[in-house]
């Protein structure tokens, strides 16, 4: 089966569709750029689907290779048979292949090549042949071997020898090792032991089916491991296994020589397979579970970016703190910082009058609308005196607790420096606090994704992985919102298709030295930007000021001719686009006849039914149709809580056993998986998502514990 037919067989994809998506993968073009500009070619594959099948297209052309290596290095050494040829073209893993490559890969010194060397290797032959009876006896044929410049001085010497020899034959043989990593899977299980106190106590007499293990479990095993509190093993019937061998290498029970192969199977076993298997296995376990935490995870930062930007609030950023005090920042509509201060609320100072004062006098110079309080030390008392600040005016301002995760790494990077070289760091915390309620996709792509907090394990992951797949993440949403090239950040433009931080530099340094872009074509001007990287970036790049209508759109420009023969073919202008007037014009493709209209401006249905969505909704925010943040007024305390209280919230993460919940208490809540639904769900993921707005009940308040246990019985979300 070729790469094409595996990729297709496994996506269920058609083989013609594969074979023309990797032709635009291998000519260069993005992910993004594939998905949102060549639908008529794929068959219109989201960006999800082409990313797993560019991820499968290198794992499996990296096989192929790999394939083809191990051919080569058998034959090198004279021994490809046919039988070794097929097996090798039938590998359908890495594991298998070097499974298959084991017995002629260069060996390190082992028991078995010591006897090799000792010229044990035809004893050894003799002993794995079973014959029924052997001339002369084999005692006698053994005694043969005895060499005392070999250093084998005895004939059980000898023996030994030729038992490690088959040993490790018996380890190295491909067949052997897949029924026993198969029965192993079936049979065995994950076992952990520990003592003394630490947060692992629940693994400290654990025991569970190897294929019944969740992912989370093994992640948090690994990790008990890792720290020393817990010893961790594979367990799995070991008569099992022998007997599976013994079926399988015992060809003649009668044999003088049964003992001696018995022997080396048994060691073969427990010596040599069993703790081979067991790494292998341990790893497969890990691997799948970080797959499936990097899903999670995936999944939680993509709804998190997506958020619905608060657009046209002045916002009042508040970073919580206690002896440094809190830390202030205003930023206006676009984001652009007007003020910045510092006040002492909270303990040891509890300088409360002062520090009201100062908020109301930024409050009522600067129009503030909304403050966002981040979630961090001090934020319970800081939650409460702005809450209590906000009945003593008569202005319309709200509040929102906005998660800290990562301010205080962009604070003290040398991005923030960057940016705010006059700041010390909790002032630029206090400036993301504001910016990335404002709109967080634009403030947390300045963020390494794995301190943005809406994971599970993410330390203990494969670095190279979990980049690979948020870094996806990033882009996806990046591009399928656009950017605005003329007030964008440069890391906010660096994840454009098509453009890397050195254009994306480029770009904003020729927004300063030649004042803002005029129209999508000026970006060609730009060092480092050429036709190729033009073609990637050009549609998902925004020109809200330029005389060209369509630059402010998702309309790429090799479609602007198809899209302005559209309007005129139903007598608009580009005024009417600009005055949002086409409303009707779906009506009139519909009517006029779809297939036919696309005959006639020579473009693909995906490809105009994208037109005519831009056309009709200019400059349109994809997130503007999502739930906006909660905002309050007021505050509610753990105490407050009792069952069955019913309460708006906001998921803040999800995870595989469940979902927590911000229901504007400072401690968020859990939602248990089996609290999420009357029907069956394998992951909290099918039923929520970070940042949907909820009605939750309370099950139960554990104020010593500071935990609260929340339900979606009989409360529904959007997705429900």
């Amino acid at each position: 089966m070729t790469i094409i037919e595996t990729l297709a067989k496994e996506l269920n994809l058609k083989p013609d569709q594969v074979e023309r998506t990797v032709a635009l993968i291998d000519e260069g073009n993005t992910i993004p750029f594939i998905a949102r500009y060549r639908k008529e070619v794929t068959g219109s594959l989201d960006d999800t689907v082409l990313r797993q099948l560019d991820e499968r297209l290198t794992y499996l052309r990296n096989m192929e290779a790999r394939r083809e290596e191990i051919r080569n290095l058998i034959a090198a050494q004279e021994k490809l048979t046919p039988e070794i040829e097929k097996a090798i073209a039938d590998a359908k893993t890495m594991t298998e292949l070097e499974d298959i490559y084991r017995p002629f890969r260069p060996h390190r010194k082992t028991r078995a090549s010591v006897a090799r060397e000792k010229g044990l290797e035809p004893l050894a032959e003799l002993l794995l042949a079973q014959q029924p009876t052997y001339e002369p006896d084999l005692d006698t044929l053994a005694d043969g071997f005895i060499d005392e410049e070999k250093d084998v001085k005895t004939r059980e010497e000898a023996y030994a020898g030729a038992r490690d020899i088959i040993a490790e034959d018996i380890s190295d043989n491909a067949e052997y090792r897949k029924i026993i990593r198969t029965r192993t899977y079936e049979f065995g299980t994950l076992v952990s032991k520990g003592e003394g106190e630490s947060v692992y106590t629940q693994y400290y007499e654990y025991e569970e089916k190897l294929n019944k293990v969740p992912g989370h479990r093994v992640l948090a095993i690994n990790r008990g491991e890792k720290e020393d509190f817990l010893k961790v093993s594979v367990n799995v019937p070991a008569d099992l296994i022998l007997n599976e061998l013994f079926a399988h290498v015992i060809a003649e029970n009668e044999s003088p020589a049964r003992a001696h192969v018995s022997a080396a199977i048994v060691d073969s076993y427990e010596r040599l397979i069993a703790p081979s298997v067991e790494r292998e296995i341990r790893n497969d376990l890990f691997d799948r579970a970080s797959e499936g935490a990097i899903k999670v995870f995936s999944d939680n930062l993509k709804h998190l970016l997506m958020t619905a930007p608060l657009k046209g609030k002045v916002v009042l950023g508040y970073d919580p703190g206690y002896r440094t005090g809190c830390k202030l920042a205003v930023v206006d509509k676009t984001g652009k910082v007007l003020e910045t201060g510092v006040i002492y609320p909270t303990k040891p100072q509890e300088r409360i009058k002062e520090s009201g004062e100062a908020v109301k006098r930024l409050i009522r110079r600067w129009g503030v609308n909304v403050i966002a309080i981040g979630n961090g030390t001090a934020s319970k008392e800081s939650e409460i005196f702005i809450a209590n600040l906000l009945r003593e005016i008569p202005e319309d301002v709200k509040y929102i607790m906005v998660s800290e995760a990562g301010a205080s790494v962009y604070s003290a990077s040398k991005l923030g420096a960057e940016e705010f070289p006059d700041f010390d760091v909790t002032q630029r915390s206090a400036v993301s606090i504001a910016r990335r309620l404002q709109d967080s996709l634009a403030e947390l792509v300045k963020i390494d994704p794995k301190a943005i907090g809406v994971g599970q394990y993410q330390h203990d992951m494969k670095p190279a992985s979990l980049d690979s797949a948020l870094t996806g993440v990033v882009e996806d949403c990046v591009n399928s919102v656009g950017v605005d090239v003329n007030t964008a950040s440069w890391p906010l433009l660096s994840y454009i298709s098509g453009i890397n931080a050195t254009s994306a530099k480029n770009i904003v340094k020729y927004r300063e030295e030649n004042g803002e872009f005029q129209n999508r074509a000026q970006i060609l001007k730009v060092p480092r930007i050429g036709a190729k990287a033009f073609e990637q970036c050009a549609g998902f790049l925004r020109v809200p000021g330029s005389d060209e209508i369509l630059d402010n759109t998702g309309v790429h420009p090799e479609s602007y001719e198809a899209a302005g023969a559209l309007l005129r073919k139903f007598d608009y202008t580009e005024e009417d686009v600009r005055g949002g007037k086409l409303g009707d014009l779906s009506r009139k493709v519909k009517k006029y006849g779809v297939e036919k209209l696309c005959a006639e401006l020579n473009v693909g249905e995906p490809t105009l039914r994208d037109i005519i969505e831009e056309l009709e909704k200019p400059g349109r925010d994809v997130r503007d149709s999502l739930p906006a943040p909660v905002l309050r007024d007021d505050i509610m305390d753990l105490n407050d809580l009792r069952p069955d209280m019913m309460l708006t919230g906001t998921v803040r993460n999800v995870i595989d056993f469940g979902a927590f919940v911000d229901i504007g208490v400072h401690q968020d809540g859990l939602i248990h998986i089996s609290e999420m639904s009357d029907r069956y769900i394998k992951h909290p993921s099918e039923v929520l998502s970070v940042g949907d707005i909820i009605q939750v009940r309370v099950l139960s308040v554990d104020v010593a514990k500071k935990r609260i246990g929340l339900s979606l019985k009989p409360g529904k979300t959007a997705k429900n």
